[in-house]
């Protein structure tokens, strides 16, 4: 009769486990990646009885067998922050805590003040890095927006294509910088046609060139490439090289251009004689109006990071302010054989142990890892209409194994009368 006490016992503690772990699923139904907890439940076998007419085995209660992680896959919430990362599949963010890795669901980041992608306890964020070239490498490590600042780019090649107008009349004098005779270098004079083109020197500073398109003969003009003195300000200057001359055959194809490229000196502090090569494929000389058909160059200036985008496979493009765009860095993702044997440690982190198997460590959308979602949270995967189902159960049962205690005393007490 006694072992009736201590089996109830061993029920309410268990029962009260359970409550315990349905008590944090709802307490952190509103944490981001977290995961739920199930309880399981083994009986206790300890006493043989026989007898005459039969034999039998008496159970001693319950106790609990594990409390392990449900791995299933949250519901998404959509954010404002392209940091808000979450996962479509099976693996887990790594973060680095002073050399220890631990791993998380939660894709929570933000950017700390030395430019690390962190976690809110200022883990960072693990992920294969970038070269200076912005090219993805096999290292992994720390990722960190240091890319906030893209250098600047000295123009080496401008794309010009015109139609120069086959009408326009042979210019019969040279051309010249001084067309109002005063001396100073600051009224282009015969030439036909002119379009514009911003080059970039070493320094990122924009420079207006001008080529001054001058007809020499039938089917010949010269190209004069001009731009502002740095040495006298409000003067004209032609660059070194210049002019350079085109040919046109018959039917007003380009058949040819002098060799050479124009060289510019865009004054101290940068490089000095800036060659700049102009290609001028698609420039033809048709009988109509002269018109600008391509016009582009290779440089810029430097710009600053203005937004970050992050595909589903994690690489991170960081677009700047000049235009241009750079690789910054890709998210790696781990994957464990048993990922409900890892260790919860709160915080929202888990960590390696022996039953959970060394990670699978790749890019997302390999090694059957999930997909990244940027701008995009995973919720909590705890369903609470579930969870109060299981609290009435589990308080149920605690009541349940409470009354055999108070049975079992009424009983005793009645064994303890029998002496009356």
């Amino acid at each position: 009769m006694l072992t009736s006490l201590y089996t109830a016992v061993s029920g309410m503690d268990a029962t009260g486990t359970q409550l315990s772990v349905i008590g944090d699923n709802i307490a952190n139904m509103n944490t981001v990646g977290f995961k739920k907890s199930n309880v399981a439940f083994g009986d206790v076998l300890s006493q043989s009885i026989t007898n005459i007419a039969s034999s039998g085995q008496i159970g001693r209660g319950v106790f609990v067998q594990e409390v392990s992680p449900l791995m299933t896959q949250g519901a998404f919430e959509t954010t404002e922050s392209a940091l808000d990362l979450a996962i479509d599949g099976d693996g887990f963010f790594a973060v680095n805590d002073d050399g220890a890795r631990y791993y998380t669901r939660a894709g929570n980041f933000s950017v700390n003040r030395d430019g690390f992608i962190v976690n809110p306890d200022n883990l960072r964020l693990q992920g294969y890095l970038a070269d200076a070239a912005g090219n993805i490498t096999g290292t992994t490590g720390d990722l960190q927006l240091t890319a906030t600042q893209n250098p600047a780019r000295m123009t080496g090649t401008a794309n010009v294509a015109v139609n120069l107008d086959a009408t326009a009349p042979v210019q019969t004098a040279a051309f010249t910088l001084d067309g109002d005779g005063n001396g100073t270098a600051n009224d282009p004079l015969n030439y036909n046609s002119s379009t514009t083109v911003s080059v970039y020197d070493s320094q990122g500073g924009v420079h207006q060139v001008t080529r001054y398109y001058s007809k020499t003969a039938d089917n010949t003009w010269d190209v004069h490439d001009v731009y502002a003195d740095p040495a006298n300000p409000g003067q004209l200057i032609e660059a070194t090289g210049s002019p350079q001359t085109l040919t046109f055959d018959t039917s007003g194809a380009l058949t040819s251009v002098s060799a050479g490229s124009p060289v510019f000196d865009f004054g101290g502090g940068v490089t000095g004689s800036q060659a700049i090569s102009f290609d001028n494929t698609g420039t033809m000389q048709y009988a109509s109006s002269f018109a600008v058909l391509k016009l582009d160059q290779d440089g810029y200036s430097s710009g600053s990071l203005k937004n970050l985008i992050i595909s589903d496979a994690g690489v991170m493009t960081g677009n700047f302010t000049n235009g241009q765009t750079r690789l910054i860095g890709q998210v790696a993702l781990a994957k464990f054989i048993a990922p409900t044997e890892l260790v919860k440690l709160g915080r929202n982190l888990y960590g390696e142990s022996f039953a959970s198997g060394q990670p699978i460590v790749s890019a997302p959308g390999t090694s059957g890892l999930g997909r990244v979602a940027s701008n995009t949270l995973e919720l909590s995967n705890v369903d609470l209409a579930v969870e109060f189902v299981k609290m009435i159960s589990a308080q149920r049962g605690f009541q349940a194994n409470s009354r055999i205690i108070t049975t079992t005393d009424e009983l005793m007490q009645e064994v303890v009368n029998l002496k009356r």
